[in-house]
């Protein structure tokens, strides 16, 4: 049923390869989302030659071998699309590629892939800057599980964000060992920590579960630090979140300030990048409670949220907050999450008396599935 289901980003990539003169296209986004099940989809349907080649497939991925793929796809004739998948495991990749376009520019469509975001992000930034476009593919929201197969909301707040993990939801054994050593441990042990540099591996894959367990929470870098089982500071909780932020797994949101410094101070929200995530350090049967299953819909609410153009924040002054603010371009919302949790429902009033330009939203069990399938067009729709 997967392989049937195809996501936005196909389209969208179609539509920028089909364009003038295309840029160097870049797909980057979690492990385990259909990244190449969507390339293969997209070469199903493209009129123009092509070429794929999968640096994965051979023992020593270096220049030579992207050289030859490069002329392969020559070979195919102007405007020939040639897709390498698992960039990262060419040395020198960026460079190479780099060298290439420049040698002749315009002459074949390209695109890129690979499973370690850190290092695709970082290559091409520092590498390719003015020859590509990034294109996101982030976590499967509810709207796409649930056409994709059949999903409802508690289903969805329990087990989203892998269809690879679908089949195992029957036994929960097998679905958490998959999430863990499929998902967890193979952005750790091989985009992570084959790439930055952690003084101690043990701590940070503790750091991860800690940070998981506060889904939708604020909670203060110091508290953070008090429950690792080793001395650091807090320079140290805060590259742990930068770093599985790069990876896809975890968003720490800062508070809503119009001064850029009040709100890069702030103590952040703590927000699993899917509900999978949350459910694998908790546990599914953590939902039965109104109080985590209130959570986890602030969790999914903020992590969809995560996935649109712009930027997202939370407010909170004293006892008055706001869930989430999302500023694109001229933009302001205030966004409420009537999730089942008690809390004041003063803190939209207060924020809009700050900020008068703020559109008020609220986002509730009952909505959400519009508010999935097209977020912007929802806020558009019900902003007051």
């Amino acid at each position: 049923m997967m392989t049937l289901f195809q996501r936005p980003f196909v389209a969208q990539l179609a539509h920028r390869l089909d364009g003038m003169q295309p840029l160097i296209q870049v797909l980057t986004g979690p492990r385990q989302v259909g990244k190449t099940t969507g390339v293969r989809q997209l070469m199903a349907q493209c009129s123009y030659p092509q070429h794929y080649a999968n640096a994965d497939d051979v023992l020593v991925s270096d220049r030579s071998w992207l050289l030859e793929q490069w002329q392969q796809a020559l070979l195919l004739g102007e405007g020939a699309l040639l897709v390498v998948d698992e960039i990262q495991k060419v040395v020198n990749w960026p460079e190479t590629i780099k060298a290439l376009w420049d040698a002749q520019p315009g002459r074949l469509r390209v695109l890129l892939l690979g499973s370690s975001a850190l290092q695709i992000q970082s290559g091409v930034t520092e590498s390719l800057a003015g020859r590509f476009e990034l294109l996101r593919v982030h976590h499967w929201t509810f709207a796409e599980l649930h056409a994709a197969f059949g999903y409802d909301l508690p289903r969805y707040l329990a087990f989203g964000g892998y269809p690879g993990a679908v089949v195992l939801e029957y036994d929960p054994d097998r679905w958490y060992a998959y999430m863990k050593d499929a998902i967890v441990e193979a952005v750790i042990g091989k985009d992570i920590l084959q790439s930055r540099k952690v003084a101690n591996p043990a701590l940070f894959r503790q750091a991860f579960e800690i940070l998981c367990a506060y889904p939708a929470q604020e909670i203060s870098y110091t508290k953070l630090l008090g429950q690792l089982q080793d001395k650091g500071n807090t320079d140290l909780v805060k590259y742990y979140i930068e770093l599985y932020g790069g990876a896809f797994l975890l968003h720490a949101l800062q508070k809503y300030s119009p001064k850029t410094w009040l709100a890069r101070s702030s103590s952040p929200k703590m927000l699993p990048a899917c509900p999978a995530l949350y459910s694998m350090v908790a546990g599914v049967d953590v939902m039965r409670s109104t109080e985590q299953r209130g959570r986890a819909f602030e969790l999914v609410v903020g992590a969809e949220l995560m996935q649109l153009p712009g930027q997202v924040f939370y407010w909170r002054e004293r006892n008055d907050e706001v869930d989430f603010v999302y500023q694109y371009r001229e933009r302001l919302y205030a966004i409420e999450v009537k999730s089942g949790r008690k809390k004041s429902a003063r803190g939209l009033d207060a924020f809009c008396a700050q900020e008068p330009k703020a559109l008020r939203v609220i986002v509730t069990p009952e909505n959400f599935a519009q508010f999935s399938a097209e977020p912007r067009d929802f806020l558009q729709q019900v902003a007051i």
